[in-house]
């Protein structure tokens, strides 16, 4: 009998093709290569983050002004300059405090290896908010997977569900590498890019996750207000109280009729407490029953 060969799993910087470690390091240190105009650094393409919340930069600037860019920019030399691989909003902030300079670390990368980078340093953010959060995370196991986010989504799903094999030891060094189990990533958080555009925009603008899942098992068309009663400061409790009314509201009146029915009449208590004659009017409806909901019948 031969022994099956245990399975390698390879780490995040063989999957990407950089050292993400050193890459890692070298954009925390508090000694930058240089520094270069601000004028002369440009976004990166592959931003991960696509929302900056306005105070939070307001705030970041005034910290600037107060004691500088402590973090030097990641950079790398582009045609025009030098583009942003990890940083943007250190950059946005360093101009509204009315930097002219900023400290960065120079770095030639590719595409790829920029791509990769970005979405780890980002995602090392305690304020990014869920859906830049999940599009991150899938963007960097369609990196790994070598494939575009849409069918990385599939993949995952389809693993959930299928034996051991080597994409589970791909998405698993991804995931080692951020701290999370892609199982839990996969079953808990990836729904959320099915959700309608209205709660996932709202999710973007910073409801948190768990407010969003009550939201989204209410009807649809009663989603946007239960989001305006989130923002408005609604619990989660509040929330679930109006979700269960919504859902009420949603049933034909026969459904919610008969289900009342069904309830009183299991009742032992409420038959009775019946009057004679509500007793006798009830027994002669009972037998006008349909043959379908007969108890010989079901």
């Amino acid at each position: 009998m031969t022994r099956k060969r245990p399975e390698r799993t390879r780490d995040i910087d063989s999957l990407i093709g950089t050292d993400l470690g050193a890459l890692r390091q070298n954009a925390t240190t508090s000694t930058p290569t240089a520094t270069l105009p601000v004028a002369q650094l440009q976004p990166g393409a592959g931003q991960p983050r696509r929302a900056f919340d306005e105070a939070s930069l307001a705030a970041l600037a005034e910290s600037i002004r107060a004691e500088g860019v402590l973090q030097p920019l990641l950079v790398r030399p582009v045609d025009g300059g030098h583009e942003i691989v990890a940083g943007e909003r250190r950059w946005r902030a360093a101009q509204l405090a009315g930097l002219t300079e900023v400290p960065v670390l120079i770095r030639t990368l590719d595409d790829r290896q920029a791509r990769a980078a970005a979405l780890i340093e980002n995602l090392q953010r305690e304020n990014l908010n869920v859906i830049d959060e999940v599009d991150g995370k899938l963007a960097l196991v369609a990196l790994a997977l070598n494939t575009d986010a849409e069918s990385a989504r599939t993949r995952l799903m389809q693993l959930l569900k299928s034996e051991r094999g080597p994409d589970h030891a791909t998405v698993e060094s991804v995931f080692a590498s951020l701290g999370e189990s892609w199982l839990s990533f996969a079953k808990n958080k990836l729904r959320v890019l099915r959700w309608p555009a209205p709660l996932v925009e709202a999710l973007r603008a910073g409801l948190p996750l768990t407010v969003g899942s009550v939201i989204a098992s209410a009807p649809e068309s009663q989603q946007e207000a239960l989001i305006t009663a989130a923002l408005a400061g609604a619990s989660r409790g509040e929330l679930q109280s109006m979700v269960e009314r919504a859902k009420a509201e949603q049933q034909p009146k026969s459904r919610i009729m008969a289900t009342h029915a069904a309830k009183v009449l299991s009742s032992r208590r409420f038959m009775d407490q019946l009057a004679p004659a509500d007793r006798q009017a009830v027994e002669k409806w009972l037998e006008r029953m349909p043959a379908v909901l007969r108890p010989d019948q079901t």
